[in-house]
Formats: C-alpha cells, structure tokens, sequence
C-alpha cells in the first residue's frame, strides 16, 4: 500500500512562495530604473522615423533603444511597420550602443562609440574595453520575439550590459547626464547620423564637451593609413568613413543639428 503525502495549509503557501521567490529571482532585475527623461514608446518611434533619411546610408530602417544612468533598458523602438524590416541583429546592438556611450561618458565629457573605434584598436589607448561588460544575454535574448521593438519589449527593464565601438551610440544629457541612445541597422556611419538627430529632437542633446573638433561626440574623420598601410587615428579618437556623403552629412551635424 503507498502512502501519499498531500500538501495543503501552511506547507502549501511555504512552497508555492518559495517558488514564486526562484521564478522572481531569475526574471531580470525590473523595476528599478529611473527613466523619467525618456521619451514614451510612441514619441521615440516617431522620431525615429523622423531622423532617418539622407545619411548617405543604405537607408535601411533602424531599431533605437534607450537606457538610463544605471544601464537599465527604457525603452526599444523600431522605425517601419514590421520588426522584419530591420536587420534582426540590430535590435541587440542598438541597446549595446546605448549602454556602451553611457558607461563610458561623464557629467563633464561625452563619448561616442564612433569615438572609440581608433582608441580600442591594437595599440590603442582603450585596447580591450571591446571585451569588457559583456551583454547579459537573459535579457538581450529572452522574452516572446512578439515584443520585440514594442512598449513590453522584453529587454525593458532588464540591464543589457555590452560595449560596442562603432557609430550609433550616443550618452544624453537634460541637465546632467542621464542615460544613453543607440540606433543600429545601416551602416556605422548613418548609424551616428540617426542617433545625432533622434538625439536632437528628444531634446536630450545638452552636451557638455566632448573629443572632437568642434568640441562635442560627433564622429572624427581622421583616420590615415601608415607607412605599413595600418590605419591612424591622427588624435586618437577616429572612425573609418563609410562614404563621402555620409562624411559630409556628419561634418555638418553640429550646424543642422547643433547640441543645446
């Protein structure tokens, strides 16, 4: 004869709680971020849209995500009608281009990715940062693909984590720093282009200083090649052009679009 052992009463509830305790545990840290500057879902999808266009680009549509000071995803946005019409890598790499200007720029000084390409290079002055903070894949990966680029997306939330070091990645600042954007899904160039204006027209673009010329994050141009045919960054701070309309269309950023 077996004897079968039920739980109810007080042994119920212990291992229902303890249960529902591991399932929290293991669900990304949420709740926690402070996200008050950022735009809704709808606005930053819109202006999205609104930034693109003209980069000299293959004008291929572009996913936006934007996180706050702690690196907690805000919000993820796509431009278009269908998550399809992106490239779907580019959905994680616009929330690592977030994440990457804002661990890496201060109250003082904002860095761009396309600001760290030269410098992480070999023989650079950030050689290895590429390979620090690795993206927390729970978060990146998890979740129904159904909400992807959507207001539940499931990265919401959740810390991303990630360094990535070419154009699309932007720190925003109101009255101080207060997150990062990055845009991601054409090339590197057009990427900054998109971020550049997205940037503007949210309003979060009260740069303090930054490595370039005209003395804030945009892109740098100055990328030689050596005696042995290696690429140079003349102030350590380059990018590789991705076309001459695209170099043109960023020199003339800081017009068009001036930071506050």
């Amino acid at each position: 004869m077996t004897r079968e052992r039920h739980f109810s009463g007080r042994a119920g509830l212990s291992v229902g709680a303890a249960i529902a305790g591991f399932l929290i545990a293991l669900a990304p840290a949420a709740g926690h971020a402070n996200c008050s500057f950022a735009p809704s879902h709808a606005v930053l999808k819109t202006q999205l849209e609104n930034a693109l266009g003209g980069t000299g680009g293959l004008e291929f549509q572009m996913w936006a995500t934007i996180v706050d000071r702690d690196g907690v995803v805000c919000q993820v946005a796509f431009s278009g009608d269908d998550r399809d019409d992106q490239w779907p890598g580019s959905r994680v790499i616009s929330a690592q281009k977030a994440n990457t200007a804002n661990a890496f720029s201060l109250a003082g000084l904002a860095l761009s990715t396309a600001n760290l390409y030269s410098a992480v290079q070999p023989g650079g002055s950030l050689f290895g940062l590429q390979e620090s903070n690795p993206v927390n894949t729970d978060v990146a990966y998890g979740g129904s693909v159904q909400k992807y680029g959507q207001v539940n997306d499931p990265m919401v939330g959740g810390k991303i984590g990630g360094v990535n070091v070419f154009g699309g990645g932007l720190a925003l600042y109101n009255s101080g720093i207060v997150g990062g954007l990055g845009v991601s899904g054409d090339t590197s160039c057009a990427d900054h282009i998109v971020a550049w204006r997205l940037r503007d027209f949210l309003d979060l673009d009260n740069v303090p200083g930054g490595v370039s010329t005209t003395g804030d994050d945009n892109i740098i141009h100055d990328i030689t090649a050596d005696a042995n045919g290696h690429a140079v960054s003349a102030g350590g701070f380059g990018h590789p052009e991705c076309s001459a309309a695209s170099t043109l269309e960023a020199a003339d950023l800081p017009e068009d679009n001036p930071i506050e």
